[in-house]
């Protein structure tokens, strides 16, 4: 920061005086929203929409429709967002970029400005940068939205052009950058206006936007017809590349290419990404195909056949650029670590690939619609978005978007280390360095995430994991269809999981692991027991518990598998009785175990006082069909089992320090002095 800046301030400090004030109404607003009641909640949507209809716009409307939003969230949730938040959210509305540490929350802010500008009846997009995070962020904020009256729309791949429409006619529309821009090549292609998907594009929200709208500004978007050409000459040349010895080198030498005596008859260059015929390997290509000169221009399409070809072996490798999957050759995405199914690389280099790995190969298409993203996204009348990492491109989208960026402060000083980057000299080394480092870590109980750059690196960490006996979990494109439950349970109690830059971008890891989702996997539903009553009798659960500043327990939830829930409020109070007892023996009551068996009696029990137990969020995952013979017997046992390794996971996450006994000790909760026996 120059000295300038300190002493006048920023852009951002400048534009966020202007902001305070409007955040200020909205939290003075809170005491009004508490005392609605979830209908009356509710109403406040039709009344916006009549407010907004009659003249008034969404400026005006914007400190009570942020409150009442923020109050849904709490209500359905249990996450009230911040004044960072809140800060956040009117800088999405007023069409900038938002860029936020990471942590911060980004999720939670998009909720805000959607559900105001959804009042408005033409449509918000909620742009993510994959299906994961499309999906998980419409079931998961979609839920504060469809509370308030508002319907929720999602753009994933495999959808048909009615499940389509219908997702762009919801009042808010999550999706990818992919399908929503194939989406309007598409509709720029139909014949008839029922054809058309897509209902204009008024407002858009983009997560991680320096990624949408800068690193893969210039990708284009492009829709293809089958070609007439036929793919025998890919199959030819890849019988004549395949027995070509290459020569890899750093940065090419512009002489080294025509020297007769290079050992090798094309030369790749990693920098460039490359691949050249040195003289050698032209002579053998005239040999083979019996021409005279290769550079002839008859001979152009043979040049290019080549040409492809020693870049797909030279250049082109698997498990890092592409995986061959169901006999397919499938891109894998450079920034996100995600298959991209669908999409071909062009000019023939696909085919190439494709005769290299020995598949078969499909016809040449032929362009007919395409758009970059930097297009697309400036077609939306207003265009905000929101990433940690947007001021090192500010000239950029400034430029080409028009956006500026504000900077918002953290909502606690920013306790994460940055550890300076570590050099090794050789690849060995830092492997070796790596499984010392996440051993340790093990060790203590602390959760993994170890990322690589590609599937090939990725698989090669695995197996020196495996090779050490630590049990980890793999997350690369090859497995996609386990990123739900592998991120799902990455942030659990020791915990190691291997990934590529799949769990980068936009991925939420919970400490202590994701509750609802865990539950709702049926760890034993996938096991074939011969009589799974008996395994079934007692259900399952999943507890996770959040902690305020001063270590007091803000809530827990408590997912709990119950088959077939007959008396949902039975249940719930079962639950919520069991992790109430369960707090006793975790924080006050001294709970010894003799040979496994629970010593405690009456006179030792340190029961949690009522005004001490926090909010109980009972989540109940239901399975029609689930053969429990006991219905929901045995939820109340149950539920004493994980509270006190939820609480625990907690305070380690607090203060760093594990506690294996009960009582847990260094809490804010007094274990009072009880007589022996009451009797």
């Amino acid at each position: 920061m120059g000295f300038l800046q300190k002493l006048f301030g920023s852009h951002s400090d400048h534009e966020l005086k202007r902001i305070y004030p409007i955040a200020d109404k909205i939290e003075a607003l809170e005491p009004q929203m508490q005392a609605l009641s979830d209908e009356q909640l509710r109403a406040k949507t039709d009344e916006f929409k009549a407010r907004y209809q009659s003249g008034e716009d969404l400026d005006s409307i914007l400190p009570e429709a942020f409150a009442v939003a923020r109050e849904a969230a709490w209500r359905v949730l249990g996450m009230k967002p911040f004044r960072v938040q809140l800060i956040g959210g009117i800088v999405l509305h007023q069409g900038r970029i938002a860029e936020m540490k990471t942590g911060e929350g980004k999720t939670l802010v998009a909720v805000l400005p959607a559900y105001l500008n959804a009042i408005a009846g033409e449509g918000v997009h909620i742009v993510t940068v994959n299906d994961y995070l499309a999906k998980r962020d419409s079931e998961w904020m979609g839920k504060v939205h469809r509370f308030l009256g508002l319907s929720v729309g999602l753009i994933v791949h495999g959808l048909n052009a009615e499940q389509r429409r219908a997702a762009y006619a919801a009042d808010i529309t999550y999706g990818t950058n992919n399908e929503m821009g194939f989406d309007y090549l598409r509709d720029n292609m139909a014949l008839f206006s029922s054809e058309l998907v897509q209902r204009g594009h008024a407002f858009a929200i983009v997560d991680e936007v320096d990624s949408i709208l800068i690193d893969e500004a210039r990708t284009p978007l492009i829709i293809s017809g089958i070609g007439q050409k036929s793919t025998e000459m890919y199959s030819r040349t890849e019988a004549l590349v395949a027995r070509f010895r290459k020569k890899v080198i750093a940065e090419t030498d512009e002489k080294e290419e025509e020297d007769v005596n290079v050992d090798a008859d094309y030369i790749v260059d990693e920098k460039a990404k490359t691949a050249t015929l040195t003289a050698r390997g032209i002579a053998k290509a005239e040999q083979y195909f019996e021409i005279e000169n290769l550079s002839d221009p008859e001979n152009s399409t043979i040049a290019h056949h080549i040409n492809q070809a020693i870049k797909a072996h030279g250049t082109m490798k698997r498990d890092i650029d592409y995986v061959v999957k169901d006999g397919e050759v499938v891109i894998v995405d450079e920034f996100t670590g995600r298959l991209m199914f669908g999409r071909r690389y062009s000019e023939g280099l696909h085919q190439a690939i494709e005769a290299k790995e020995h598949v078969t190969v499909a016809r040449e298409s032929k362009t007919l619609a395409t758009i970059t993203f930097q297009n697309y996204f400036r077609l939306y009348k207003k265009l905000s978005g929101m990433t940690g990492t947007a001021l090192t491109e500010e000239e950029e989208f400034g430029t080409i978007y028009n956006l500026d960026i504000i900077e918002i402060p953290t909502n606690r000083p920013i306790a994460r280390i940055d550890d300076p980057d570590v050099v090794y000299k050789t690849e060995a080394a830092k492997y070796r360095a790596v499984i010392a480092q996440v051993k340790e870590c093990h060790a203590k109980g602390q959760p993994v995430l170890v990322g690589t750059v590609s599937i090939e690196k990725n698989e090669h960490l695995s197996y020196l994991l495996s090779r050490e006996g630590i049990k980890h979990n793999l997350l690369n494109a090859k497995n996609h269809e386990k990123e739900a439950e592998i991120v799902a349970q990455a942030g659990k109690l020791g915990a190691v999981t291997v990934a590529t830059n799949m769990a980068g971008r936009g991925t939420d890891i919970m400490l202590g692991g994701n509750a609802e989702y865990l539950a709702k996997t049926d760890p034993l539903g996938a096991q074939n027991v011969e009589n799974p009553i008996s395994h079934v009798a007692y259900g399952y659960a999943t507890h996770v518990c959040v902690l305020n500043d001063d270590g007091t327990i803000r809530e827990i939830d408590a997912a709990h598998f119950v088959g077939k829930a007959i008396n949902p409020l039975s249940c719930e109070g079962q639950i919520e009785g069991g992790v109430t007892m369960a707090l006793g023996f975790t924080l006050t009551e001294h709970y010894p175990l003799y040979d496994c068996i629970p010593s405690a009696r009456f006179g030792t029990l340190g029961l949690f006082r009522a005004d001490q137990v926090p909010p109980i969020h009972s989540i109940l995952v239901e399975k029609e069909g689930q053969d429990m013979a006991f219905g929901a017997i045995g939820i109340g046992e149950i539920t004493t089992i994980p509270t006190a390794p939820a609480v625990a996971g907690a305070y380690f996450a607090l203060d760093g320090e594990m506690r294996t006994s009960l009582p847990l000790m260094k809490t804010p909760y007094e274990r009072p002095k009880m007589p022996r026996y009451w009797w």
